[in-house]
């Protein structure tokens, strides 16, 4: 597939006219010969939470980089806020895959939020003072002050991740983009993740785009899901996509999807080939 030349960005931020503040048209993506996804088309509108689903190789995190800005389109067209993608936006958090980090590391929790805050490489950077207390204020939002000090290798899973949705939403961003938040992390931190979320999508309208294996943990939150695979998708509420009639025409073999008490189980999905490694981004400047 050729590639899609970016359009000219404009110096100011602005929504599609149809208020969607992520729209992709016949959108594609391709390693090579191998499709991941095509013929997207898709709107996520402000407050909207979009759970990204499929199996390992769909796509999901390839979908993720490419609203990102990291990741060129095959074919189609992307728009995030009315305008192409860009690495770095500030109107944009991202939550990404859990980085493996030494005990070691002196990195503190403090630190990571303030990457989120002048770790972006342009505008105006804040005064010392501004900066620490805003990143005092994301701390507390987040459940996380008690721990600002301490070095985020010595961090619990459910506190790193705390952290890391602090840095997400430390510059007030318009889109809350969550790469598999949930991984490793038992069920109490599971609920303390989709809580803070959630919260940040009623307090403030923030469009949320959850990649993730499992449904259950935000299935009372998700308005619509896209469900990637085997170079197809499906969306629409969860309802409407995690039936054993949808997902056996998106595989093109038969899957059962089972309910029971209010969970989701999928059964029968076909193994899938690893998409291209992928390394959990760590901060602005931190290497690991």
């Amino acid at each position: 597939m050729a590639s899609v030349p970016r359009a000219r960005e404009s110096g100011t931020e602005r929504r599609d006219a149809d208020g969607a503040v992520v729209s992709l048209r016949g959108a594609a993506l391709a390693y090579g010969d191998r499709v991941l996804w095509q013929g997207l088309d898709l709107d996520v509108r402000p407050g909207e939470f979009l759970a990204v689903l499929g199996p390992n190789g769909s796509g999901k995190t390839s979908f993720v980089r490419a609203l990102l800005g990291q990741r060129q389109l095959s074919a189609g067209t992307l728009t995030v806020l009315g305008r192409p993608p860009r690495n770095g936006s500030r109107h944009i958090g991202y939550v990404p895959q859990q980085a493996t980090l030494s005990a070691h590391a002196m990195l503190r929790a403090r630190d990571l939020v303030r990457f989120g805050i002048d770790g972006h490489g342009f505008g105006l950077r804040l005064r010392t003072g501004a900066v620490r207390q805003r990143v005092d204020e994301v701390l507390e939002s987040v459940g996380a002050a008690a721990y600002a000090d301490v070095p985020v290798g010595l961090l619990s899973g459910g506190e790193r991740q705390r952290v890391r949705i602090g840095q997400a939403l430390a510059t007030d961003p318009r889109i809350l983009l969550c790469d598999e938040p949930l991984l490793s992390l038992d069920l109490h931190h599971q609920r303390a993740v989709t809580e803070l979320v959630a919260a940040r999508r009623r307090s403030h309208g923030t469009a949320v785009i959850f990649v993730t294996h499992e449904i259950n943990p935000v299935l009372g939150l998700v308005d619509r899901v896209l469900y990637l695979a085997r170079g197809g998708y499906r969306i629409g509420t969860p309802d409407e996509v995690l039936t054993s009639e949808a997902l056996s025409q998106l595989y093109g073999t038969q899957v059962d999807v089972v309910r029971v008490r209010n969970r989701i189980t999928v059964m029968g999905v076909p193994d899938e080939v690893a998409e291209p490694p992928h390394h959990p981004e760590l901060p602005h400047g931190v290497r690991p």
